[in-house]
């Protein structure tokens, strides 16, 4: 939606998806039944002084205000990416973690701002506010930024700049929505470092992961994105056109590089296709090019193909790497797209 990371929709996204549409439903019920909405307010006070533990899980899921609802939707699509990278489970592990340790940092903030300011911090925003904001860490780390434009030629728009304004107006939402996100953020520090083995401690089990598999999967999955590129409003026939032919392009770098990939799972020995050479582009097919001479085979048929000598830059490599995508896919995907980082991200995070 906002970055140009992965396919559109919620497709590999089972629970990204049920988020939406549970808490959402939630948030729509408890704004039609006000009289219920006590029961899931994030108080503090009654969590320390009445002892109302059941708070810390009813307060800290379904959002009361429907401002808060609709920012933290958009970013749990937005974040979608790391559940289709890591897999459900581990994307799963991580929000249950985060849940779990900014209960506790909830509370430390809340008394440290007493203690400075003498000031009893009674009751704080409801919903799954701080686990989304610990997204935000992997989302600075993880993703590379892509510059699009500049505003006043000296402000950098990116493709992360929209998700960090969105998070801004949730931070602004409310006056203490800084406690939340502070401890979101601190939390998804602690568990993406794995400070004192913190992923091992808190994580999804195996049985209950199968289990979801089982049960909600076939509820919440969604079928694969339609080939089909949508077209802007007004567009004259020579945009469509060229968006098609985009979009025709993009279909192509994506079947060679499966069909890569598919072979190199057979082969023993290593090397990448040529992918230029055996597949060029759609707008760069019928043109004049200089016929190539065949050279004499002077290596045996089983020798590995030879490695693509088109220049990629390792800057764009590292970001990839730095991901977590091995090098050797990192190259073949920079190659199929002709280095263009975007599309190559697009091919390692859907594959």
């Amino acid at each position: 939606m906002f970055t140009t990371t992965g396919s559109r929709g919620l497709y590999k996204a089972p629970l990204s998806k049920g988020l939406l549409l549970v808490l959402n439903g939630l948030t729509v019920m408890l704004t039609l039944l006000p009289q219920y909405q006590e029961l899931f307010e994030y108080n503090q006070h009654a969590i320390s002084q009445n002892h109302q533990v059941w708070r810390l899980f009813c307060g800290r899921l379904v959002c009361l205000d429907l401002k808060d609802s609709f920012c933290s939707s958009l970013l749990i699509y937005n974040f979608r990416i790391f559940e289709r990278r890591f897999g459900t489970r581990k994307f799963a592990s991580f929000l249950f973690a985060t849940w779990c340790l900014s209960a506790l940092t909830d509370y430390l903030l809340a008394q440290a701002f007493q203690f400075l300011f003498d000031y009893e911090v009674e009751e704080l925003p409801a919903g799954l506010l701080a686990p989304i904001f610990s997204l935000f860490v992997p989302f600075y780390l993880s993703i590379p930024r892509m510059p699009i434009t500049q505003v006043l030629g000296h402000i950098h728009i990116t493709n992360k700049s929209l998700v960090y304004v969105v998070g801004l107006q949730l931070l602004t939402s409310s006056p203490f929505m800084w406690i939340l996100a502070l401890s979101g953020l601190i939390s998804g520090g602690l568990y993406y470092a794995n400070i004192t083995g913190l992923q091992k401690l808190l994580f999804v089990p195996l049985w209950m992961s199968r289990l979801g598999r089982w049960a909600l999967e076939p509820i919440f999955s969604s079928s694969q994105p339609t080939d089909e590129t949508p077209l802007g409003m007004g567009a004259t026939l020579d945009i469509q056109r060229q968006q098609r032919m985009d979009m025709l392009d993009q279909q192509l770098l994506l079947a060679q590089y499966n069909e890569a990939r598919r072979n190199t799972r057979h082969q023993q020995q290593a090397g990448l296709l040529q992918w230029s050479r055996l597949f060029p582009s759609l707008r760069h097919r019928g043109q004049n090019h200089p016929p190539v001479q065949p050279r004499a085979q002077t290596h045996s048929a089983t020798q590995a193909p030879l490695l693509d000598n088109s220049p990629v830059a390792e800057e764009q490599v590292a970001m990839l790497v730095e991901m977590g995508f091995s090098r050797t896919d990192a190259l073949e995907a920079l190659r199929a797209s002709n280095n263009d980082i975007n599309m190559a991200t697009n091919f390692l995070l859907q594959h």
